[in-house]
């Protein structure tokens, strides 16, 4: 409405005008009043049909989401889809964790090793993705996680050599990996692990391709520009099942190493912390965690209670 509306004139129509006109804003402002109400509410009724919603803290369920720090190109834990949309096991995890806390799960796609900086600084509330939970890590030894971080454990995996399809060089375990040409990405267990077999390799040096994302390291392998892939078991083995239909990878040896992920909570949060702990354990208990295991062919990975830092 503006002021020309309700200047005032002589004539009693204009005032009638402006009456109106005054009406008609009033009804706005409730309609719009109205609007926010509802949306409130709409918080509030899906809050209170969580049965864990009153453990998290109130700024997270007035806002009613959980800001979740990701690097989304690890298949079949987090990727983008088709539709360019997050999808994997860890999406699904956040989707069953959101309906229990009543809050979304809002997945942010950032580098890995800036993940838990990024969190610490405020960027995100928690980090979901694929991480190994270690001592370093929650200490804020390693460069990957300044600051440190808590980590509530939902699965566990260790690491897995990857080759192209028929095993051409018949790799059986790390010790096969000297002299060859061997992909990782960086910042994450499985380049400690090449870079501590590298060690072991005297003057029969790997050549290392330490990459940003580990999508880049399966293009050199599936180009052939690398020899093989040492990356998580459950995302070698979907390679394998999933790689150009199963025709393009295979996994070779044993799984390395098995050691627990963690969803990774500021130390500064322990009320958040302690809500995701028990947020985890009732969709284990429910059977959803199972069904979301069982869709990405990840059952291996599976536990069955919920802990705090159990990382070595």
């Amino acid at each position: 409405m503006t002021a020309s509306t309700t200047r005032r004139t002589a004539a009693t129509k204009s005032r009638i005008v402006a009456v109106g006109a005054i009406a008609v804003a009033g009804t706005m402002l409730l309609t719009g009043c109205g609007d926010q109400t509802n949306d409130g509410e709409a918080k509030e009724t899906k809050a209170a049909a969580a049965p864990l919603a009153d453990k998290l803290p109130q700024a997270i369920r007035d806002k009613g989401v959980i800001k979740v720090g990701s690097d989304i190109a690890y298949a079949p834990m987090e990727f983008m889809d088709a539709n360019n949309q997050p999808a994997g096991v860890d999406i699904d995890l956040g989707k069953e964790l959101g309906k229990v806390l009543g809050v979304e799960f809002k997945f942010e796609n950032a580098t890995f090793d800036q993940l838990v900086l990024g969190m610490n600084s405020g960027r995100h509330d928690i980090v979901m993705s694929s991480m190994t939970d270690t001592k370093e890590r929650q200490q804020g030894a390693s460069k990957d996680a300044t600051g440190g971080a808590d980590f509530v454990n939902y699965f566990k995996a260790g690491s897995a050599i990857l080759t192209q399809k028929g095993n051409p060089k018949g790799i059986k375990n790390l010790d096969d990996l000297c002299g060859l040409t061997v992909a990782a990405q960086r910042g994450t267990a499985n380049e400690d692990l090449l870079k501590t077999q590298q060690k072991k390799c005297g003057a029969k040096k790997i050549k290392e391709f330490i990459s940003d994302q580990d999508s880049d390291s399966i293009t050199q392998l599936q180009t052939k520009r690398a020899d093989a892939v040492i990356t998580d078991f459950p995302v070698a083995l979907y390679n394998e099942l999933e790689g150009g239909g199963g025709k393009l990878f295979e996994v070779v040896g044993d799984q390395i190493d098995a050691a627990p992920y963690g969803i990774a909570v500021s130390k500064k949060n322990p009320e958040l912390r302690d809500a995701i702990k028990a947020a985890v354990q009732k969709i284990i208990d429910g059977g959803t965690y199972g069904e979301v295991l069982k869709k990405w062919k990840a059952e291996s990975g599976a536990i069955e209670t919920a802990t705090v830092n159990a990382g070595k």
